[in-house]
């Protein structure tokens, strides 16, 4: 009984000590697997607002302002509040970005207020929601809006 004990004991504390030393690369790969506001790739990524495409270096601000944002809180989306999230009544027209991360293909609709944004994203049948904080995004998206219009 008290090998057992022994051994229990000394795989627990090697397990414990791996985990503990893993190097910075692996701890990254792993932080970014879960990771809810990731950067936008500026490749991969196509942004559209009231359904016309944009591009060039509209596009290419756009997509750094909204990598440079910063991150404010999740949202929690409870089932049968999905719609609410995706055409909220006081939202306004949507940036409607549309990416890859890894194999995932994601869209992105990000919904701009004088002081905050809100971005759900979706992918698969999976809605995920979070605030971000960005002057800039906030600036420049009303004279995107208002070039498209």
């Amino acid at each position: 009984m008290t090998t057992t004990a022994i051994i229990i004991t000394i795989i627990i504390s090697i397990i414990k000590l791996l985990a503990s030393c893993l190097p910075t690369s692996t701890v990254n790969w792993i932080l970014k697997k879960f990771e809810l506001h990731f950067e936008l790739d500026q490749a991969n990524t196509s942004l559209t607002i009231q359904g016309k495409h944009v591009d060039g270096e509209d596009k290419l601000r756009v997509i750094n302002y909204y990598n440079e944002a910063k991150f404010l809180k999740k949202k929690h989306i409870f089932p049968g509040n999905e719609r609410l999230f995706l055409h909220p009544e006081d939202g306004g027209t949507p940036l409607v970005f549309e990416t890859k991360q890894g194999k995932k293909d994601i869209k992105l609709h990000v919904f701009i207020y004088d002081d905050h944004i809100d971005v759900v994203k979706q992918y698969k049948k999976k809605l995920a929601a979070y605030t971000l904080s960005s002057d800039c995004l906030q600036e420049r998206s009303m004279q995107l809006s208002s070039d498209l219009a």
